[in-house]
Protein backbone atom coordinates (compact mmCIF):
# COMPACT_ATOMS: atom_id res chain seq x y z
CA UNK A 1 0.00 0.00 0.00
CA UNK A 2 1.33 3.49 -0.89
CA UNK A 3 -0.23 6.10 0.91
CA UNK A 4 -1.31 9.30 -1.45
CA UNK A 5 0.25 12.34 -0.38
CA UNK A 6 -0.41 15.76 -1.55
CA UNK A 7 0.47 19.39 -0.98
CA UNK A 8 -1.44 21.94 -2.73
CA UNK A 9 -2.98 25.21 -3.11
CA UNK A 10 -6.69 23.87 -4.31
CA UNK A 11 -9.48 23.28 -1.91
CA UNK A 12 -10.31 19.26 -1.96
CA UNK A 13 -13.35 17.15 -1.80
CA UNK A 14 -13.05 15.12 1.11
CA UNK A 15 -16.03 12.96 0.38
CA UNK A 16 -14.66 12.05 -3.12
CA UNK A 17 -11.75 11.28 -1.63
CA UNK A 18 -12.87 9.11 0.67
CA UNK A 19 -14.81 7.17 -2.07
CA UNK A 20 -11.54 6.92 -3.97
CA UNK A 21 -9.99 5.02 -0.91
CA UNK A 22 -12.78 2.27 -0.77
CA UNK A 23 -14.41 2.63 -4.06
CA UNK A 24 -14.39 -1.44 -5.25
CA UNK A 25 -12.92 -2.86 -2.76
CA UNK A 26 -14.42 -5.41 -0.28
CA UNK A 27 -11.93 -5.63 2.11
CA UNK A 28 -12.28 -2.16 3.26
CA UNK A 29 -14.36 -2.34 6.55
CA UNK A 30 -13.78 1.34 7.92
CA UNK A 31 -12.47 4.21 6.61
CA UNK A 32 -11.55 6.92 9.39
CA UNK A 33 -10.89 10.69 8.44
CA UNK A 34 -10.46 14.11 9.67
CA UNK A 35 -10.93 17.41 8.03
CA UNK A 36 -9.63 20.34 9.59
CA UNK A 37 -10.83 24.14 8.65
CA UNK A 38 -9.06 27.42 9.38
CA UNK A 39 -10.86 28.85 12.50
CA UNK A 40 -11.41 32.68 12.37
CA UNK A 41 -10.60 32.68 16.28
CA UNK A 42 -13.48 34.52 17.76
CA UNK A 43 -13.39 37.10 14.63
CA UNK A 44 -9.62 38.29 14.78
CA UNK A 45 -8.01 36.44 11.77
CA UNK A 46 -9.31 37.36 8.53
CA UNK A 47 -6.73 34.65 6.85
CA UNK A 48 -3.78 32.11 7.78
CA UNK A 49 -1.30 31.95 5.50
CA UNK A 50 0.68 28.51 4.93
CA UNK A 51 4.37 28.01 3.87
CA UNK A 52 6.01 24.93 3.12
CA UNK A 53 9.39 24.11 0.95
CA UNK A 54 8.18 21.94 -2.18
CA UNK A 55 9.73 18.48 -2.39
CA UNK A 56 10.64 18.85 1.36
CA UNK A 57 7.30 18.66 2.65
CA UNK A 58 6.02 15.85 0.51
CA UNK A 59 8.63 13.88 1.04
CA UNK A 60 8.47 14.43 5.09
CA UNK A 61 4.84 14.04 5.24
CA UNK A 62 5.30 11.04 2.77
CA UNK A 63 7.70 9.60 5.01
CA UNK A 64 5.63 9.55 8.01
CA UNK A 65 2.34 8.34 6.10
CA UNK A 66 4.87 5.37 5.64
CA UNK A 67 5.49 4.99 9.23
CA UNK A 68 1.62 4.77 9.64
CA UNK A 69 1.02 2.17 7.03
CA UNK A 70 3.99 0.06 8.87
CA UNK A 71 2.68 0.85 12.69
CA UNK A 72 -0.97 -0.60 11.16
CA UNK A 73 -2.45 -3.00 8.47
CA UNK A 74 -4.25 0.25 6.50
CA UNK A 75 -5.37 -0.50 2.98
CA UNK A 76 -5.20 2.94 1.76
CA UNK A 77 -4.21 6.12 3.27
CA UNK A 78 -4.55 10.10 1.82
CA UNK A 79 -3.34 12.68 3.11
CA UNK A 80 -3.50 16.23 1.72
CA UNK A 81 -2.64 19.63 2.95
CA UNK A 82 -3.46 23.10 1.64
CA UNK A 83 -0.53 26.04 1.51
CA UNK A 84 -1.61 29.49 0.36
CA UNK A 85 -3.67 31.86 1.85
CA UNK A 86 -7.00 30.10 3.49
CA UNK A 87 -9.89 32.09 4.65
CA UNK A 88 -12.12 30.80 8.18
CA UNK A 89 -14.33 28.30 7.11
CA UNK A 90 -12.15 26.72 4.65
CA UNK A 91 -10.32 23.26 4.89
CA UNK A 92 -6.71 23.24 4.92
CA UNK A 93 -6.20 18.88 5.76
CA UNK A 94 -7.71 15.99 5.55
CA UNK A 95 -6.02 12.39 6.74
CA UNK A 96 -8.16 9.35 5.67
CA UNK A 97 -7.07 5.65 6.68
CA UNK A 98 -8.89 2.68 5.47
CA UNK A 99 -8.64 -0.68 6.77
CA UNK A 100 -10.75 -3.77 8.10
CA UNK A 101 -11.40 -2.66 11.22
CA UNK A 102 -12.11 1.20 12.94
CA UNK A 103 -9.39 0.98 15.73
CA UNK A 104 -6.30 0.73 13.29
CA UNK A 105 -8.19 3.32 10.56
CA UNK A 106 -8.42 5.58 13.60
CA UNK A 107 -5.11 5.64 15.44
CA UNK A 108 -3.63 5.94 12.23
CA UNK A 109 -5.61 8.92 11.13
CA UNK A 110 -5.01 10.70 15.04
CA UNK A 111 -1.31 9.77 14.68
CA UNK A 112 -1.25 11.54 11.08
CA UNK A 113 -2.60 14.45 12.51
CA UNK A 114 -0.71 14.81 15.47
CA UNK A 115 2.32 14.68 13.73
CA UNK A 116 0.82 17.31 11.00
CA UNK A 117 0.09 19.68 13.86
CA UNK A 118 3.43 19.71 15.77
CA UNK A 119 6.32 18.21 13.39
CA UNK A 120 5.32 18.64 9.82
CA UNK A 121 7.19 21.13 7.63
CA UNK A 122 4.68 24.16 7.59
CA UNK A 123 4.90 27.38 8.41
CA UNK A 124 1.73 29.11 9.54
CA UNK A 125 1.18 33.18 10.07
CA UNK A 126 -1.99 35.28 11.00
CA UNK A 127 -3.42 37.43 8.74
CA UNK A 128 -5.56 40.09 10.78
CA UNK A 129 -9.03 40.81 10.34
CA UNK A 130 -7.40 44.66 11.08
CA UNK A 131 -5.43 44.08 7.82
CA UNK A 132 -2.28 43.92 9.87
CA UNK A 133 -0.15 40.50 9.52
CA UNK A 134 -0.37 38.29 12.58
CA UNK A 135 2.40 35.84 14.57
CA UNK A 136 3.63 33.01 12.87
CA UNK A 137 1.70 30.40 14.95
CA UNK A 138 3.81 27.43 17.14
CA UNK A 139 2.62 24.09 18.01
CA UNK A 140 0.70 24.31 21.29
CA UNK A 141 1.97 22.35 24.32
CA UNK A 142 -1.22 20.27 24.36
CA UNK A 143 -0.39 19.76 20.55
CA UNK A 144 2.85 18.90 21.61
CA UNK A 145 1.76 16.58 24.53
CA UNK A 146 -0.48 14.70 22.46
CA UNK A 147 1.71 13.91 19.98
CA UNK A 148 4.43 12.52 22.34
CA UNK A 149 2.31 9.34 23.13
CA UNK A 150 3.14 8.15 19.66
CA UNK A 151 7.01 7.68 20.48
CA UNK A 152 6.87 4.40 21.77
CA UNK A 153 6.97 1.64 18.71
CA UNK A 154 3.12 0.35 18.40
Amino acid sequence: MNPAVRIQSEDFDPAAEMDALASGRTDIGAVASFVGLCRDEEGRLSALELEHYPGMAEAEVARVAGEAARRWPLLGLTVIHRYGLIRPGERIVLVAAASSHRQPALAATEFLMDYLKTRAPFWKREHLATGELGAWVAAKEADDAAASRWAAPV
